[in-house]
């Protein structure tokens, strides 16, 4: 029965009698070992099996049986090739399954936040709007005009009551209000000048001699100066701050100049708009 090798002898016998090849022949490579005894004659051979007994004894014990004593370690898990690759596919399963680095456990990462567009915010109660463009729908301009004008009160920068009471004040042909409703409407943002230009609404406005300037102007009124200082009123005086006026635009406009200047209040300011507009 073979017995196995021990690394320490292999490197004596292959220190002083390396060159006949005995070292082979005791780790059974008797090939290799008749070839040394055919060429023991020459010095080659003897230092070939010198250099055999330096690498013997700096070999590993393992690398030694692994490559020698090879029917000894088979079953031994350590150089058990389909153990090392079980073991191998083995760990790579624990890696996959281990937590992340920094967690106590692998969360999916949270779903990102879709953008939401903000909640418009609720327009203010102004029945006097809707109320205004039904009644110009049906052809009640008058009634439109009263609406719109309340309407106003509520909204006073409103484009689309502005552009209905400009409309409405053309088809009752009154373009001195029409032009200045326009004027807001556009003072406010309006700036769909082509509809001004083709709706039928304004027919009677376009063939109005000022509105070549009107548009010339960007579809907005001359301003003109104040010629006179108006006289401050005094409190609970009843008067007539419009009196003498020659133009109601120019009117209107003066009505907007005493509010600005404070000699006019929020509400002085409406009363007398209403007169005018009325």
């Amino acid at each position: 029965m073979q017995q196995m090798k021990e690394k320490n002898v292999a490197g004596i016998l292959a220190l002083f009698l390396g060159g006949l090849g005995v070292h082979r022949f005791y780790l059974g490579q008797t090939g290799l070992g008749v070839f040394y005894l055919i060429f023991c004659w020459f010095p080659v051979m003897w230092i070939i099996g010198l250099i055999d007994a330096i690498a013997f004894f700096s070999m590993d014990e393992q690398v030694f049986n692994r490559k020698y004593n090879r029917p000894y370690v088979k079953s031994d898990t350590d150089y058990n090739r389909r153990d090392y690759r079980r073991r191998g596919r083995e760990e790579r399963r624990e890696e996959r399954s281990a937590p992340r680095r920094g967690q106590g456990r692998y969360d999916p990462p949270p779903p990102q936040r879709q953008y939401q567009r903000p909640k418009a915010r609720p327009p203010r109660n102004n029945p006097y709007k809707a109320s205004g463009v039904k009644k110009f729908k049906d052809y009640d301009y008058d009634g439109a005009i009263e609406d719109f004008n309340k309407s106003l009160d509520i909204e006073p920068n409103d484009i689309a009551t502005h552009w209905g009471l400009a409309c409405a004040y053309s088809l009752n042909e009154k373009p001195e209000k029409s032009f200045f409703h326009l004027d807001q409407a556009v003072a406010n943002g309006f700036n769909d000048f082509q509809r001004i230009k083709e709706k039928d609404d304004l027919a009677f406005l376009r063939i109005q001699p000022e509105f070549e300037a009107f548009e010339k102007n960007g579809f907005r009124l001359q301003q003109q100066a104040a010629t006179a200082e108006s006289p401050v009123k005094e409190a609970g005086e009843e008067e007539d701050i419009l009196e003498g006026q020659p133009d109601l635009l120019e009117q209107l406009k003066r009505l907007g100049d005493l509010r600005e200047k404070g000699l006019l209040t929020e509400e002085e300011f409406t009363t007398q708009k209403r007169k005018l507009l009325g």
